[in-house]
């Protein structure tokens, strides 16, 4: 057995095994310090949670197949979990970071997050995915590039910026977790942020150039629009998919999606305003930024630029013109239609519809009417030692079913490679958005009304843009094809954060009964051990010592820093 008996012999080890067995996928190191810390987003004092004491957190670069080792030190004064929206996380589930896979890290102590973005291109963003952290904040972007041999459908723009926008609570993320325990729902948000600040973020270009905008919203429940002011935006990119390159004057982006434009700056050199604003709801909230020309002559000026029609339909038909661009290169160099989708039999069909309701006195959400809890367990490690009595598989039933809401660790079972459909029923009068940890799946269709076998005729069955977040209207269906390549405990979620936190979301266990590293990584070296799995020991020793994941840095004890109220602090009334 090989002792690792110092920080530099264990770093040498590590980078010896992989420049033998990825030589070419190069490793990218991070640091992070996750504390609390006064933040002013809305002009209040507030408590956030910042990353190396910055809010936003930090943006992550990084190149297609390039290997992330993020060591991550918990300051707070509870467990902590980052979970990477849109990585896949490929044959690795184990660090995806919800808690269906991942044991939280514990308040004064570390966890390396040793991820690869394989075969994966693209704009995404991280965020805390416990106890309510998100409206504290603890999210940034990640950009992730083409090699350099990899075409890219559009010249390199004159500079590159992550945007990110999200509505917001001026309390404090523990008293808007209170309400929802209460069984209660929360207020309507009190603004909107750019990046962290309501109306005075600024981005730099120059007269003439061209510049890549990637906009994720990270907030916790409205759709959003954003247009700038006498300028049109191409659409290059979306969650990882090279897009028909179509200019539209304003873009819907609903809650847990990122999109990537191409805004240039042809306009007479002054400022122009940014606007972001609320869809779909009364009232409307609105923020600005500042587009900056270098040379510019003079501030903003004039009316802020009108947002979109609150009819659905417009919304709607912007979302179906969202195509894939089959000639562009992805991640490799073959192109991105080369995959026939439409020519796939599907060999299931899923249908899942949400649900709003009280069980025992309190609000709860459901799928397939079942409401999940966590266990005290994550999921994958209960999988992987083989402890019963934590969940089920087939605890959600694959198509709603007549009855009431009620409690349950839902687990779906899937096999691995299957190719499947899935349909998502909103029944409500809200636009809904649903996100798939491991995947990207092809948005073949969507329109209101119930769908049904007949509606396959309208399917787009050859360019449908390929993502990992989509949206639903109200009283409306959207269908996706998904091919079940990632074996793992995959997380299916509301991005409404307050219905994700009461319930609506599952796990996806992609099962295959071969233990090949071909087929999934075994547990890393370095997995934190919680609930009934703590005190375990692997199953299998050999695999554990061909993991590609060794242990870098052990936990260590760091000191903790204690939540606190804020003076005169507002504070939400439940509803």
């Amino acid at each position: 057995m090989l002792l690792l008996t110092s920080p530099a012999f264990a770093l040498s080890a590590f980078l010896c095994f992989f420049a033998a067995v990825s030589a070419e996928d190069p490793y990218r190191f991070f640091t992070w310090n996750v504390s609390y810390g006064d933040i002013y987003p809305l002009g209040l004092r507030q408590q956030g949670i910042l990353i190396n004491g910055q809010f936003p957190g930090p943006d992550i670069h990084c190149v297609t197949n390039d290997n992330l080792i993020i060591n991550v030190f918990n300051s707070l004064d509870e467990p902590f979990l980052i979970s990477w929206n849109g990585v896949q996380q490929r044959k690795n589930s184990y660090e995806d970071g919800v808690y269906g896979t991942t044991c939280p890290i514990p308040p004064g102590k570390n966890f390396t997050y040793i991820l690869q973005v394989k075969d994966q291109i693209g704009s995404f963003y991280y965020f805390p995915s416990l106890a309510f952290h998100k409206a504290a904040g603890g999210f940034g972007a990640i950009r992730i590039l083409s090699r350099p041999l990899i075409p890219v459908p559009f010249p390199d723009p004159a500079g590159d910026y992550s945007l990110l926008i999200g509505d917001w609570y001026s309390s404090n993320h523990t008293t808007l977790k209170a309400c929802l325990d209460l069984g209660k729902k929360l207020p309507f948000p009190d603004g909107i942020l750019i990046n962290g600040r309501a109306n005075y973020t600024s981005f730099s270009v120059e007269q003439g150039k061209t510049y890549r905008l990637r906009i994720s919203n990270v907030g916790l429940q409205h759709s959003l629009n954003f247009r700038i002011q006498g300028h049109q935006m191409k659409l290059v990119e979306v969650e990882g998919t090279h897009t028909l390159q179509t200019t539209y004057s304003s873009l819907d982006i609903h809650v847990g999606q990122s999109y990537s434009v191409l805004v240039t700056a042809d306009q007479p050199a002054q400022d122009y305003y940014i606007v972001v604003s609320s869809r779909f709801t009364n009232p409307v909230l609105t923020t600005t930024g500042t587009l900056r020309y270098s040379n510019s002559t003079g501030p903003v000026k004039g009316p802020l630029p009108g947002a979109p029609t609150t009819e659905v339909g417009w919304s709607l038909n912007q979302a179906r013109s969202i195509r894939t661009n089959l000639t562009a290169s992805g991640p490799r160099p073959n192109p991105q239609g080369s995959y026939h989708y439409g020519l796939v039999n599907t060999s299931r069909t899923i249908i899942l519809e949400s649900s709003a309701g009280l069980i025992n006195s309190k609000q709860r959400y459901a799928v397939n009417r079942v409401s999940f809890i966590p266990a005290d367990t994550p999921l994958k490690l209960a999988d992987f030692f083989k402890i019963g009595g934590v969940f089920r598989v087939g605890s959600i039933s694959d198509r709603p079913t007549g009855g009431g809401m009620y409690l349950d660790t839902s687990v779906m079972g899937a096999d691995y490679r299957a190719f499947v459909e899935i349909v998502f029923q909103n029944s409500e009068n809200i636009v809904q958005s649903w996100h798939i940890d491991g995947y990207s799946f092809f948005v073949v269709g969507m329109d209101g009304g119930q769908w049904s076998e007949s509606s396959r005729g309208q399917y787009n069955l050859r360019d449908a843009i390929a993502r990992c977040t989509i949206q639903v209207y109200p009283l409306s269906w959207t269908a996706i094809y998904m091919s079940l390549d990632n074996v793992g405990m995959w997380n299916i979620r509301s991005e409404f954060w307050a219905r994700q936190y009461l319930g609506q979301q599952f796990y996806l266990r992609v099962y295959t009964p071969s233990t090949s590293l071909r087929d999934e990584y075994p547990i890393p070296k370095n997995a934190l051990l919680c609930g009934r799995a703590s005190g375990k020991k692997e199953i299998n020793p050999t695999l554990r010592s061909l993991s590609l994941y060794p242990l870098l840095v052990s936990s260590s004890s760091i000191v903790a820093a204690t939540a606190r109220p804020i003076p005169n602090q507002r504070e939400p009334r439940c509803r």
